[in-house]
């Protein structure tokens, strides 16, 4: 088994985009900033999403050379709260609202025929480099996997609460670090001539990898959107297990490792197991108790939504045009 080191090193901090997250930055550097406004911007805007996903990271690893008293900096959490409101106006302008949970959940199930994202390409004719720069996209996420959705355990109760924590209780190895997930995902990375460190590709990443993994954090940290962080983590549960089974298949069709494979090998059965979970154990029970969550549960599920096919758009985009769907392409790889 390839095994990374126990402790790494703090991230660095990235390069700023633009003046948000400019001054995010030089807040985090201990300089004085003036923010600029954020009422016209684009919500999906790169300055927008590497602002807020820097200021989201003081809750989880950090940043090296940044104290770490900004978590609960005053003047960070108010730059934090605007920036929070342009995305969330972004995503209510663009989400139909509903209420039909079952609904719902019952479209997830269902795969379109002529269904074309970015594992059907990757299952069918993707190519190494392609499959890398996925992997790299998605590290900003899977090296912190289940983290964002933990933050929603202590505010639920009961039978929805002790299912949600079986889900995540599985995603941390059930006991056991080697096969924690984000474990699972730094062997693929280091397999594929990656680097496993956290946080080694945030400046090659663009803004639709990092606002879906933004809006994770976003509705994990605020108990008002807690509905929306389990509609975002059932849509994860519900749709994984075919996309992880189809990458399995690319992989072992490029000549991938075992040790490489493990991680979406992982999800094709742990994920159709937690799909019963999330619907029967988390969603029933959740909406008995709270029902006015309903709309909440949508939201989430069609943001979700929303922002992975805003991210394989521009991966199937560039790629189909023979280009690197990163900011910066990889270097060349030295994995097996």
């Amino acid at each position: 088994m390839t095994t990374g080191s126990l402790r790494q090193a703090d991230p660095v901090l990235p390069v700023s985009r633009g003046p948000l997250s400019a001054a995010v930055l030089a807040g985090l550097r201990g300089a004085a900033s003036r923010m600029p406004s954020v009422d016209h911007i684009d919500p999906y805007d790169d300055d927008l999403h590497l602002a807020l996903y820097c200021c989201y990271e003081l809750h989880y690893r950090g940043f090296a050379g940044v104290d770490d008293g900004c978590e609960w900096d005053p003047a960070l959490l108010a730059v934090r709260a605007e920036l929070e409101r342009a995305f969330l106006r972004g995503l209510r302008r663009d989400i139909v609202p509903g209420t039909d949970v079952a609904a719902e959940v019952d479209a997830l199930l269902v795969e379109p025929v002529d269904a074309a994202g970015v594992s059907h390409h990757l299952r069918r004719d993707g190519e190494l480099w392609q499959l890398r720069e996925y992997v790299a996209h998605r590290s900003i996420y899977h090296l912190k996997e289940a983290d964002p959705q933990s933050f929603v355990i202590a505010r639920l109760e009961g039978p929805a609460k002790a299912a949600l924590v079986s889900v995540e209780h599985d995603e941390y190895g059930a006991g056991d670090p080697d096969r924690m997930h984000s474990r699972l995902f730094a062997n693929m990375m280091i397999e594929l001539g990656l680097s496993d460190d956290y946080g080694a590709y945030l400046d090659a990443i663009p803004a639709a990898a990092l606002a879906d993994v933004n809006f994770m954090s976003l509705c994990g940290l605020h108990r008002g959107l807690r509905g929306a962080l389990v509609g975002q983590f059932a849509t994860v549960e519900l749709t994984s297990s075919p996309a992880s089974e189809r990458l399995v298949k690319a992989m072992r069709r490029l000549g991938c490792t075992p040790t490489a494979i493990r991680f979406y090998d992982e999800h094709v059965e742990a994920d159709a197991v937690h799909e019963q979970l999330i619907r029967r154990g988390v969603l029933t029970p959740l909406l008995a108790a709270e029902p006015q969550l309903a709309a909440d549960i949508v939201f989430g599920i069609r943001a979700s939504t929303l922002l992975a096919s805003r991210l394989e758009d521009l991966l199937l985009d560039r790629w189909r045009n023979g280009k690197t769907s990163l900011r910066q392409p990889l270097p060349p790889s030295a994995g097996r």
